[in-house]
């Protein structure tokens, strides 16, 4: 017992320290064994860091996983994730690293003395699990992973702390300085991302594991804005470090240091354990280098290292989700649970886009795959390139700038560049060029191409800031795409009398078909970096071959056959049987009904049920417009509105009953909906273009004869005024209302149909719509609105359609479905004192008595308004009239039961 007792109480002192209050939740599945998730605060230094633990509440013990969040973020966007590795036989513990989510504390970026720290009281805390497997006491068998900012942090734990087993980070750095200062060049844009996260009080948020993120939760404990001038949530150092940087434009050595000392590589030499690096593609903030250097490093110290390259990354595309995380649980299955058999992968794999799936339009990956890893340079072949030195300039403050990268722009556009997609700009005067010669068979570059350069600056210190790129250029020469729209910047010194130097361009794997070239782009500017405010000239010229590497040593997957070239055979028996059984039943449209020829909308008995289901969406609906109506359909959620709006316009067939609209039934390309205008839930507009520009398009699109558009009376209705010559982009929400507005009323249509139109509108905008909706159905047109905004609907529209649960409640005029109530509005030929409203409301039968504008509400109780008109003489009141008075939320609360 003497030789326990300190073990015992050092369990005993560090449970004291990180225990918080933990509630056990059951985690809904469909599979067993059930995930059970406890939610603990632990106490870490004074710092509360918020914590999930997940177990399958099986019984003995198992290996334990540490997964971090991406930046941002915060411990619940990998909650799926933790569920599927505890249901794989895990203890899984995720947490919000300090200064997101709920945890409270100072963004270090992963700082060894804080959050790395941290980590290792988590890792203390596994230890004193009855449920993990222990090693030896206080050494739980445990894997780190996590992506960007959690896959850092997998690295930096396995380099502090030897406890740890295995480690699978995904698109993360090696090196910080080098990820942010490339070069020595500053990455303004992914650097200011990151900046303003932490600034924003509203930062952590759970929305997903993106390093570039800019929503969340405001840390607990920490209530507020950020003062201006400071960093947020930053440490002093950290904010210090970016102000300075900002500012000057150029990484300072001081800068460079302190993000070294928070990187992986500053421990690089004692992390050994087994490392799947997953990095992506289309990755413009930690590029397929940093997993380069992270192999090579960890390979050097006798580590099991796999290598995969996915798809998307941080610029967007696919991050194929699913593969990845299957392999994770793999790779620990074999280092953890230290199973054998099982098969980890290739120690290589890179996925290719292989085409289009013509069923969904999606880009198809292969896999290309080797038994080690290549590195960025296998495999070399030399390219000539041609072209005289060249010499451009560096704009006054370096404006405008090249585009390449874009953060939170372009979507998965990088990773669709070996389709011919992608999205780059260089201006005339601003760059180099030097083509290479059309290739005369396929070449696949696989790794990081490198070119011999000579720069000269005629800047006062000779320096120069250069963003070099390779473009894949087309047959015809001028179509060219970028790579994985990646570009490598450099800064050069001493070029005054010129300066020769090897530029390492971007890693990419990308395909030049046969007839392409490539073509080297030197660049003064490029929007994603900052560059001398000085204008400056710059001379280059190539001193040698474009030498790519192509990786000889993988073998590319055949290309699977599209799941249609299967189908298909099938289909068309099942579409020919389908023909045969429907076509006798199959009747012909409705003839025209004449007498309903000037009636705008006509409803009778439509039915509509949910897909595979027995429950109505609307049932047994029937109801009429007349001309010159302003209609408000309204019901609660749920009510069927949306669904009769899309059976009305075509887009859904009914299950019973019919739709005329000026007596023609309707079905999906009806030609008299060509006399019906739409506005559902916005429209999508060419931001670029003005927005007269996207309303020709729109109505060129529609086939129609540009007469026939009546541009001008839809637009005086709209009231657009002069933004119309403006560009889309500069408009505010409610000029982007009446814009969608005004084409939904191009060609002028008798029926116009209003789907929430005052949605993300401010209150002066709301008015604005409804003298828009007022006006046009004062020329003898319809108007049919569907609207949450019950004081707006009461104001602009005349007659009223009340659904609730896909029935009809009521149809009629507002006045008539507000007149009734048991309240009235007694109108008084003057004012009354207070002693008299008293008198008023004291009286038996009548609920309350309250001044309003012109004369008294009083409510009902038990008497009737013969009986209260009586009491009002008796006591002198002046009045002038008695009527109902209800407002129409009070109606419709009424109708539907208060169900809304």
């Amino acid at each position: 017992m003497r030789l326990r007792l300190p073990r015992w109480a050092a369990v005993t002192a560090v449970l004291a320290v990180l225990a918080g209050a933990g509630t056990w939740t059951a985690v809904a599945t469909d599979e067993a064994p059930p995930v059970r998730r406890a939610d603990r605060t632990l106490d870490i230094d004074g710092v509360r860091i918020d914590t999930s633990y997940f177990t399958d509440g099986s019984t003995g013990r198992r290996p334990a996983v540490l997964l971090g969040h991406g930046f941002g973020g915060s411990k619940d966007d990998v909650r799926a994730q933790a569920e599927g590795l505890a249901r794989d036989g895990y203890a899984v513990l995720t947490w919000s690293a300090r200064g997101f989510g709920a945890s409270t504390g100072e963004i270090g970026l992963n700082d060894p003395g804080h959050e790395v720290a941290d980590v290792r009281k988590l890792i203390d805390w596994l230890a004193a699990r009855p449920e993990v497997l222990l090693d030896k006491p206080g050494d739980p068998r445990v894997g780190v992973t996590g992506a960007s900012y959690g896959g850092a942090i997998s690295l930096l734990a396995a380099g502090h702390d030897p406890r740890v087993d295995a480690i699978a980070p995904q698109i993360t750095y090696w090196n910080l300085a080098d990820a942010l200062f490339p070069n020595g060049v500053f990455k303004k844009l992914w650097a200011g991302i990151f900046f303003s996260t932490g600034e924003s009080p509203e930062a952590g948020r759970p929305t997903g594991q993106d390093a570039g993120r800019a929503t969340g939760d405001r840390p607990a404990g920490r209530p507020g804005a950020a003062p201006a001038g400071s960093c947020g949530r930053f440490t002093a150092e950290l904010c210090s470090l970016y102000q300075r940087v900002a500012v000057s434009g150029k990484p300072d050595p001081a800068a460079r240091a302190l993000l070294e000392a928070r990187s992986p590589s500053a421990v690089g030499s004692r992390i050994k354990v087994p490392a799947l690096l997953v990095q992506g593609q289309s990755d413009s903030l930690f590029t397929l280098a940093q997993s380069d250097a992270t192999a090579r490093a960890l390979t050097a110290n006798g580590a099991p290292v796999a290598v995969d390259w996915i798809a998307g990354g941080h610029d967007g595309g696919d991050r194929e989700t699913e593969r990845v995380e299957h392999r994770i649980t793999t790779w620990f299955d074999r280092w953890l649970k230290r199973d054998a058999s099982v098969d980890t992968g290739p120690a290589f794999r890179v996925s290719r886009t292989g085409g289009v799936d013509s069923t969904d339009g999606q880009a198809t990956l292969r896999a290309a795959t080797a038994d080690r890893y290549p590195g960025l340079t296998a495999g070399t072949t030399r390219l000539a390139l041609g072209g005289p030195p060249q010499t451009f300039t560096n704009p006054p403050g370096a404006a405008p700038p090249a585009v390449s990268a874009v953060p939170g722009l372009g979507g998965g556009l990088s990773g669709l560049s070996s389709l011919g997609v992608g999205l780059s700009l260089d201006f005339p005067g601003q760059h180099a060029r030097f083509d290479a010669a059309p290739q005369t068979a396929p070449l696949r570059i696989t790794g990081t191409p490198t070119v011999r350069v000579k720069v000269t600056s005629t800047a006062a210190d000779g320096s120069a800031v250069l963003f070099a790129k390779v473009y894949d250029v087309g047959p015809d020469g001028r179509q060219q795409v970028l790579p994985a729209q990646l570009v490598t910047p450099v800064r050069v010194d001493g070029a005054k009398a010129g300066k020769s130097l090897t530029l390492t361009l971007p890693a990419i794997d990308h395909e030049v078909e046969a007839g392409h070239r490539l073509r080297l782009v030197v660049a003064a500017t490029d929007l994603g970096y900052a560059s001398p405010a000085v204008p400056a000239g710059y001379t280059v010229a190539v001193e040698g071959p474009l030498t790519v590497p192509t990786a000889p040593g993988l073998a590319t997957q055949a290309a699977a056959l599209p799941r249609w070239v299967w189908g298909l055979p099938l289909l068309g028996l099942a579409g020919a049987a389908a023909l045969l059984l429907t076509a006798r039943r199959k009747a012909a449209a409705p003839a025209p009904d004449p007498e309903l020829a000037a009636v705008p909308l006509q409803i009778t008995g439509l039915s509509k049920k949910y897909k595979g289901g027995d429950r109505y969406s609307v049932r047994d609906l029937s109801f009429r417009v007349e001309q010159g109506q302003v209609l408000g359909l309204l019901g609660p959620n749920g009510a069927g509105k949306t669904t009769t709006l899309r059976m009305l316009m075509g887009l859904t067939t009914p299950d019973e009953g019919e739709i005329r609209v000026f007596g023609q039934a309707i079905r999906p390309g009806a030609p008299v909906l060509s006399r019906v205008g739409a506005f559902v839930e916005g429209a999508g507009f060419l931001p670029h273009l003005s927005g007269r520009e996207n309303l020709d398009l729109y109505w060129k699109a529609t086939g129609r004869p540009a007469e026939d558009a009546h541009v001008d009376e839809a637009l005086r209705i709209a009231n657009l005024g002069g933004a119309l010559e403006r560009a889309v982009r500069t408009y505010s929400q409610g000029m982007r209302q009446r814009l969608a507005l005004a084409q939904a009323m191009l060609g002028l249509p008798d029926l116009l149909i209003l789907d929430e139109p005052t949605n993300g509108l401010d209150p002066p905008q709301i008015r604005e719509m409804r003298e828009v909706m007022i006006r046009y159905a004062a020329g003898g047109r319809t108007v049919i609105v569907s609207s949450h905004l019950l004081a707006e609907v009461e104001q602009s529209c005349t007659h009223l359609v009340v659904m609730d649960r896909g029935r009809l409640v009521q149809a009629g005029p507002v006045a008539e479905i507000t007149g009734s109530g048991d309240t009235l509005l007694v109108s008084l030929a003057e004012e009354i004192d207070d002693a008299l409203v008293a008198k008023i409301d004291a009286l038996t039968g009548i609920g309350a008595a309250t001044r309003t504008d012109g004369g008294l509400l009083v409510r009902l109780d038990g008497t009737d308004p013969t009986a209260l008109i009586g009491e009002l003489v008796r006591l002198d009141v002046p009045l002038t009239g008695v009527g109902p008075h209800r407002r129409l939320e009070d109606a419709f609360l009424t109708l539907i039961g208060g169900a809304a």
